[in-house]
């Protein structure tokens, strides 16, 4: 019987500052692509909302190619589990200041370090939506939404009026799966919620095997140019009311936005094949 392969792998919390916090992801460096069976298989193994996996970048734009399953499907852009390659790949090379990551599908992607919060900076594409009526949706999240948006990418924008609203939504999972990979993602202003925020939400995926998500780093590629509008000013902070919780720094720079947060390693190891 042949000896088991081992594959780096390690498990870290995303925009989290402690354990059981934020979004768990993990992030598995190889050496070269598996086929992409396995790499769901490993993916539905880890049954984490994304593993990252990570190969060195040989066009001479990136340091690494990076995709993301989650348990079901590879996804075109997940933000958190970027934040944790970064922050993996930083943490193992304390004299890089940044890591570049060639996606197939969401372009070239940046973590720097953030000196000012011990943490990082994360540059995604911005993805603006437009208002479009979404009926059942609307009955499937449940509560009395003041507006709706959508964009095109799979990303459903559901406003309310107070982050309370967001906080007491119910959603019919089986109802929402109904509509494929989407990312449903409730949202409102932050005004006397106990997580200090300017902004407040919380994000469904259900039909990529993701009932809550806890921090959703693309939920906020699309909430930023829509609070960034709302407010008047570019930047804001928010905060994904999951069970688990996160705060996320939103600014808006041209046609990319700029997520800040942190992290923390809970699983260093080998996965065995």
């Amino acid at each position: 019987m042949s000896a088991a392969r081992r594959l780096p792998i390690s498990q870290v919390d995303a925009f989290a500052d402690r354990p059981f916090t934020g979004n768990p992801a993990a992030v598995m460096p190889l050496e070269e692509w598996l086929g992409d069976g396995v790499l769901q298989a490993i993916a539905a193994e880890n049954n984490l909302a994304e593993t990252a996996f990570l190969i060195p970048d040989e066009s001479g734009e990136a340091d690494y190619e990076l995709r993301w399953f989650t348990p079901t499907v590879e996804v075109a852009l997940c933000g958190h589990a970027t934040l944790a390659s970064g922050h993996v790949l930083l943490s193992a090379a304390p004299w890089r200041q940044e890591m570049r990551f060639r996606t197939r599908k969401a372009g070239i992607l940046q973590v720097s370090r953030d000196g000012e919060n011990e943490g990082y900076r994360m540059a995604l594409p911005a993805y603006p939506a437009a208002p479009k009526a979404m009926p059942d949706i609307v009955r499937a999240l449940g509560g009395d939404p003041v507006e709706t948006q959508w964009h095109p990418g799979g990303y459903a924008v559901i406003a309310y009026r107070d982050a309370a609203s967001v906080r007491a939504l119910t959603p019919d999972f089986r109802a929402l799966k109904q509509g494929g990979d989407v990312l449903y993602i409730a949202t409102a202003p932050g005004d006397g919620d106990p997580s200090g925020a300017d902004v407040v939400s919380r994000a469904f995926a259900p039909g990529a095997g993701i009932d809550e998500d806890p921090v959703t780093g693309s939920a906020h590629s699309v909430l930023t140019p829509y609070w960034a509008a709302r407010l008047g000013r570019g930047g804001f902070s928010a905060y994904q009311a999951s069970a688990r919780g996160g705060h996320v720094g939103c600014r808006l720079d041209g046609d990319m936005v700029e997520l800040t947060g942190t992290c923390v390693t809970t699983l260093v190891g080998d996965f065995l094949l």
